[in-house]
Order: C-alpha cells, then sequence, then structure tokens
C-alpha cells in the first residue's frame, strides 16, 4: 500500500538523520541548509542535555502527556515541568534558526521526531514499568504524540511556508518492540514482543492523521519493510550496512511500490571517507541484483549518514553532509 502522500520528487538527493554535534542551533542550521540544496534537514543537538534528545524531544512534543527525567531516564509525570519547558525552549531555538537560514526556501525540507513505539520503549510509566508494556498506555502516546506532530508542522509551516515538508519518524527501537527484545525498566527481564499487526496499526493510524509524506528511520538491524511500507510510510531510511541479501525481495517490492529508499551509506563518526561515488557502489550492486533500471537510481534512492552525527566532530559533520551530497550526485551521473 501506498503512501496518499509521496515523497517530493528529487533527483541525486541526499540528506542528514537528524542529529548534529555541539550545541550552537545556528551553525548545525547553516551547515545542514548549506550542505544539503535538495532535502535539507532540522537538526537536533542532544548535546545540549535532557529535552534535546530524541526521546525528550519526542516528549516535549506529547499533548496532554508528560514527562521528565529521573535516574533512570524518562518517566511519565502529573503535569509539565522543568524538563517540558527546557524540550520546548531547545525545539523552539531550532526552529528559530531553522528559519533563519531557510529564508525564501521553497522546496523539499525534513523534520524528524521519535516514533511511537520507540518512545514507548523509552519512557516509563509512573510506577516505573516501560510504556511498551502497557497497551493503553502505547495507544495514548500513539494518540497524543500525533497531535503534537500535527502542532509542530504547522508551526514549521508558518515559519517556513514555502517549503514541502516531509516527516521522519525515528524508530530504532522497532526491531527489537516486534523481536520482544526490549528489556524491563529493571532489566533483569525482557518484554513481551508487540504483535506485528498492532505495530504496523498503529503507525498507519499516525501516518494516515498527518497530511505530509513520511519516513521511518531505523539504523538497527531487521528493519520490518514489508510493515513499514503496510502502514503507508513514502520512504524507509536504514544503514545500508546492515542489509543482508535476505532482505533484497523486500527492498524490491519497496521500491516497485513507489517507496523511496534513504540509504545511509556515510560514516557517521570520524573514519576514513573513500570517494563519494565509491561509497554508493553497493547501492549501485543492488540496484543491478534487483533489476531496475539505471535511470531510476538517483530518484528512487537517497544517500544520508549511517545514523545520527552527534557522536562526530563539527568540522566530520559538515563533510559528512556535503559527501552525502556528491555521493548522491554521482548516482546520477554514474548510475551502473
Amino acid at each position: 500500500m501506498s503512501t496518499e502522500f509521496p515523497f517530493p520528487e528529487l533527483y541525486g538527493a541526499a540528506t542528514g538523520v537528524g542529529s548534529m554535534p555541539g550545541t550552537d542551533a545556528r551553525e548545525a542550521a547553516r551547515t545542514a541548509v548549506g550542505a544539503l540544496e535538495q532535502l535539507p534537514h532540522l537538526p537536533e543537538l542532544p548535546a545540549r542535555g535532557p529535552g534535546a534528545d530524541m526521546i525528550g524531544r519526542g516528549a516535549g512534543l506529547l499533548v496532554e502527556l508528560f514527562a521528565q527525567v529521573e535516574p533512570s531516564g524518562w518517566r511519565f509525570a502529573d503535569r509539565p515541568g522543568r524538563d517540558t519547558r527546557r524540550a520546548h525552549s531547545w525545539l523552539g531555538e531550532d526552529l528559530d534558526a531553522l528559519e533563519e537560514f531557510t529564508q525564501g526556501h521553497e522546496g523539499a525540507l525534513k523534520l524528524q521526531a521519535v516514533g511511537p513505539w520507540t518512545l514507548a520503549a523509552s519512557v516509563e510509566l509512573k510506577h516505573g514499568e516501560k510504556a511498551l508494556a502497557d497497551p493503553g498506555a502505547c495507544r495514548d502516546i500513539a494518540e497524543s504524540l500525533t497531535e503534537g506532530l500535527r502542532r509542530h508542522l504547522a508551526d514549521v509551516r508558518r515559519r517556513v511556508p514555502g517549503a514541502q515538508l516531509v516527516l521522519q519518524l525515528d524508530e530504532p527501537s522497532l526491531p527489537a518492540v516486534l523481536a520482544g527484545a526490549v528489556k524491563t525498566a529493571s532489566g533483569f527481564q525482557r518484554l513481551r514482543a508487540v504483535d506485528r499487526q498492532v505495530a504496523e496499526e498503529a503507525l498507519r493510524s499516525v501516518i494516515r492523521a498527518l497530511d505530509v509524506p513520511v519516513v521511518v528511520h531505523s539504523c538497527a538491524p531487521g528493519v520490518p519493510i514489508p510493515l513499514l511500507r503496510r502502514a503507508g510510510v513514502a520512504g524507509v531510511s536504514l544503514d545500508f550496512s546492515l542489509l543482508t541479501e535476505r532482505e533484497d525481495d523486500d527492498l524490491g517490492e519497496a521500491v516497485e511500490a513507489g517507496t523511496v529508499i534513504l540509504a545511509g551509506v556515510v560514516p557517521s563518526t570520524e573514519g576514513g571517507l573513500s570517494d563519494p561515488a565509491g561509497s554508493v557502489q553497493g547501492v549501485r550492486t543492488l540496484w543491478k541484483r534487483l533489476g531496475f533500471g539505471p535511470e531510476l537510481l538517483g530518484r528512487r534512492v537517497l544517500v544520508t549518514p549511517t545514523c545520527g552525527l552527534a557522536g562526530a566532530s563539527p568540522a566530520y559533520a559538515r563533510r559528512a553532509l556535503s559527501y552525502s551530497a556528491k555521493a548522491a550526485q554521482s548516482l546520477v551521473d554514474n548510475p551502473e
């Protein structure tokens, strides 16, 4: 099933996964917008502390649900407190910076937010167990997050009125949620696996309620590509190095259905960068193995780092994004 909001028409495009190093929102926005002309993204700066991290930012987006930081991590609370206010403040600062550097921007623009299953696997209920253990809490999180995302998208549209928005839901915990591999709050046991149909329906309900194309990103092994496709995603973002030939059929069916693949091929931490064309050779090989025409490659595959860049230096983050853009262009110039 294809989403009713298809991915924007891009050709030889690259984007970032989300997180960037450091604490300077203006510098991060300048880098993301400058290096990624076709699909810049809203940077996240987790080095600032609680509320700027993926889970804290996601908790800050929730409507009528509140969370605070405890020694064990994020936990739901009765009322908004300092951590909620901090999350709102960091997001506002990031949006101010993005708005400054996207004046007159009329192309695609990507936002990121933690997905409902990773949020449920990461935040504890008031009594201390992960929200994932409670099906009712999982439904509440998905509904609250959906409303928060609606408001977030409306805010960005006011700030960057010419942008064609794309939303990325970060679901690094989704494979573990489906496999029954998420540890209990105590860490001594594992929570029961979530039924795949339940997981799919929750994602579908979020995606259908938002009037933008939605990408799901997971840098874990075993990304459930068929499940995501049935849920209506416009794209799947993954660490390309974790793919195996067992997933060829799933990838091929997704591409045939119109799903865009965001291939994480550029190292997200300091390391030797080969030439840009060489970094996407595995993508070309896979494309040929799947039997698709080379002329489609630059339209259906985008290049990204393997994961977020929060652990890199600012200088390397700039290089990695510029390198991603060059690698994406090489898929157009030399698709075979």
